[in-house]
């Protein structure tokens, strides 16, 4: 290790930058960030560091760089691009014992600046010793995902409650407990919600709990992750997937999502299919209260969206019955990822004004829905879990006086490696799955194609005109997805 890490502390304190164009305008946006004094020394200073004077505190010095300036300062920045000057300054920095860093040369550098994360109070910085930035960027960009935005807020509120929680208890263990339950539980949930009161709450219950010598309260998070490419999910997905304790996942969330999770996480699988019966889901939710109850952080792991055809409002209500928080994570639904893996808009102004999502599964027998309203002109809709009962789904909309030739696509395994799009018409859906083999998960999409968008059909998609010929060849990888709603 070249570089040793360390934190400087610069409350109050001098910080020289010597140059007035654009590296000294980007060390200022960062030191500005700081509670240092900040100074400008430069013959010629850009406009931009005027403007930036305005909502900052800054001073200007428009002159040439002195060895005097150097007096009084805690640290400084040679940020001119004339490299004689900036070896003038780097000299008389070293000679009186002064941190200093040449942007752009770390040969004369006495520090390096490291990619910042900035979570006020908690910052992270990432270096690699100058030897590949664009690897400390990549690190920071995943960084950056992993922390919440207000994660900060977390921490100052966190020291606000130092004090009461010192003087509630005494026993260094129960603290110690008390802590992970708050900041890694529904307390710190409450605060990156800026949910003041539910916060106090869960603060006053946890210290209670922790008073009365009792295990944590645990809670449940209902995550939608998505279509099923690990990229799609969200950075929220992601934080409380970092947090579990326990995952109760699906049969077809995708298992690489699996390792945005702590790796010391148990798993348990509940792959239920998209008919499944009423029996199993009253285990899942009996699984979701059981760990709860035990003071685990609970992940219910499902694909898509939690809200759309995943049954989680059962879910939530037995939890809730049981006086265990719940979180509702949103994920993006298998017909948007699977319509935007195809480039097929969902809705077009003046054309389809409106757009239905609904379901091919059902445990009660076969779907009912209006069927009139759906088989009319410049009506689009998404068929979830639809592949088995697609013969019920065409006779039905037929019967209704769909016109025979309303365009149909189908996305089998959408935005997966194994995606396969096929484009038809309505007469001959079932047709066109039993010939190409289409077992799903797959979307169907109806009223739907890319000529009433101005758009051409993407060469990867097949088109069935109900005939075995040849096919257009499928791509050998592709982004990808899951239909998520099969439960």
């Amino acid at each position: 290790m070249r570089y040793f890490p360390i934190f400087l502390d610069v409350e109050g304190r001098d910080v020289l930058i010597v140059g007035g164009g654009e590296k000294a305008l980007q060390k200022l946006r960062l030191l500005a960030k700081s509670t240092a004094r900040l100074k400008v020394v430069a013959e010629d200073v850009c406009d931009d560091i005027f403007e930036f004077s305005r909502t900052h505190e800054l001073t200007i010095v428009r002159r040439g760089f002195d060895a005097g300036d150097l007096d009084g300062a805690a640290m400084v920045f040679a940020a001119s691009d004339d490299d004689t000057l900036d070896r003038r300054v780097a000299a008389a920095a070293r000679e009186k014992g002064l941190p200093i860093n040449v942007v752009d040369g770390p040969a004369e550098s006495s520090f390096i600046m490291p990619a910042i994360v900035d979570r006020d109070p908690i910052v992270v910085a990432i270096g690699t010793e100058g030897t590949a930035p664009i690897l400390a960027r990549e690190i920071k960009a995943k960084i950056e995902a992993w922390l919440p935005a207000q994660f900060g807020h977390v921490a100052r509120r966190a020291q606000g409650l130092r004090e009461r929680v010192l003087a509630a208890i005494s026993d260094p263990v129960l603290r110690r407990r008390l802590w992970e339950a708050l900041l890694q539980g529904t307390w710190r949930n409450a605060v990156l919600a800026d949910d003041t009161q539910s916060a106090e709450r869960e603060f006053e219950h946890q210290l209670d709990a922790a008073r009365a010598g009792l295990d944590a309260a645990g809670s449940v998070t209902l995550i939608g992750c998505g279509p099923g490419e690990p990229d799609l999910i969200t950075l929220k997905a992601q934080q409380h997937l970092q947090s579990a304790d326990v995952l109760v996942v699906d049969r077809l969330v995708n298992p690489a999502i699996l390792e945005y999770a702590r790796r010391d996480a148990i798993r348990i699988n509940v792959g239920k299919e998209a008919e499944g019966d009423s029996a199993l889901q009253e285990e899942i939710n009996r699984i979701l209260v059981r760990e709860a109850m035990k003071g685990h952080r609970v992940a219910r792991l499902k694909g898509g969206d939690a809200f759309v055809f995943g049954r989680a409002a059962e879910e939530m209500s037995a939890v809730r019955a049981a006086g265990i928080p719940v979180t509702v994570v949103p994920g993006i639904t298998a017909a948007h990822a699977c319509a935007a893996s195809v480039g097929l808009p969902v809705t077009l102004r003046s054309k389809v004004r409106q757009f239905s999502v609904i379901t091919g599964a059902s445990k009660d027998g076969p779907v009912d829905a209006d069927w009139a309203a759906l088989a009319q002109p410049g009506q689009a809709f998404a068929i979830y879990m639809g592949v088995k009962r697609c013969e019920y789904f065409r006779e039905k909309l037929l019967s209704a006086g769909a016109a025979a030739d309303t365009p149909v696509v189908i996305v089998e395994n959408g935005t997966l490696a194994s995606e396969h799009a096929v484009a038809t018409e309505l007469s001959l859906l079932s047709r066109a799955i039993a010939d190409l083999g289409i077992h799903g998960p797959a979307v169907i999409f109806v009223g739907l194609d890319w000529a009433s968008a101005g758009l051409v059909r993407p060469d990867r998609v097949e088109v069935y005109e109900g005939r075995q010929g040849a096919r257009i060849e499928r791509p050998s990888a592709l982004p990808g997805m899951v239909d998520g709603h099969a439960r």
